[in-house]
């Protein structure tokens, strides 16, 4: 299963507002032995949307994961449902539990503000637009305010497409509540898949073969190279390391076997 990430909106791609769903969402899937396969960011393009989600729902019907942040609101600049629905080929619904956890807040701020609960009301109903979904959608639970995302599954696999709102305070609870539930048979032991090592007085090129008859020696081991031209400690060197799941420390014996062969200069070593 490989996990993949769709940040939507304008405000990212404008600099008006940073992105911080990238990083966590790395930081929750390592925390769980898990790691990101690919991001992409979109504006609110309906178009380009339904685009990015149709390549989403390919790779779920290949068993990958794929959350989508933003974009599900009811706002005249929120076009993920719809999109999500174009690209599945399916007409929105309202989704009935959907209906009655957005009844249910409406219910607890009228409560707080010490008002009547009025549900014909005009702004009452509109709010219902957040709970229309894809027909066949899935409820993704929102602790924050009981707002529901949703979730497009591609049986027979364990892949799907899980929709979350933008807001980190509401997105990133229901991103763990996906994986704890959903994804839980995936978790592995956290362990140290990551060694390398900082290289002086070296260029890539040079190194190329080596790298590559590691990686062709040891299946499941990647190896990377990390170039700097200006860091604040080293000045210019190479991170060159190993990954992944195979035999990561004879990988890495090598690959600094490797290294003394060509006499290079080496300085710290980095676990992670």
């Amino acid at each position: 299963m490989n996990f993949g990430l769709l940040i939507v909106g304008d405000e990212i791609l404008s600099g008006k507002r940073e992105d911080k769903h990238l990083p966590k969402v790395i930081e929750l899937l390592g925390a769980r032995g898990l790691s990101l396969a690919w991001a992409r960011y979109v504006g609110d393009d309906p178009a380009r949307i339904t685009a990015d989600l149709r390549d989403a729902l390919a790779a779920a019907r290949a068993g990958d994961v794929v959350f989508s942040c933003g974009g599900i609101g009811a706002t005249p600049d929120d076009h993920t449902r719809q999109s999500a629905a174009a690209a599945l080929g399916v007409p929105l619904e309202l989704h009935p539990r959907a209906r009655e956890l957005i009844f249910e807040r409406m219910r607890d701020v009228a409560a707080e503000q010490g008002v009547p609960f009025e549900p014909d009301r005009s702004d009452n109903v509109h709010r219902l637009n957040m709970g229309v979904f894809p027909q066949g959608a899935q409820i993704i639970p929102n602790p924050y305010n009981k707002i529901p995302g949703f979730a497009l599954l591609a049986p027979p696999g364990d892949g799907g497409v899980f929709f979350v709102p933008g807001f980190p305070v509401m997105a990133w609870p229901m991103i763990e509540w996906v994986l704890d539930t959903h994804c839980r048979a995936q978790h592995r032991h956290v362990d140290t898949r990551e060694r390398s090592v900082i290289v002086f007085g070296s260029m890539e090129a040079t190194l190329t073969p080596l790298m590559e008859a590691i990686e062709a020696r040891f299946a499941g081991i990647k190896v990377f190279s990390l170039p700097s031209v200006d860091h604040p400690q080293w000045g210019r060197h190479i991170e060159l390391g190993v990954k992944g799941e195979g035999d990561l420390l004879a990988a890495y014996a090598e690959l600094l076997d490797g290294l003394r062969v060509h006499q290079l200069q080496l300085g710290p070593e980095l676990v992670r």
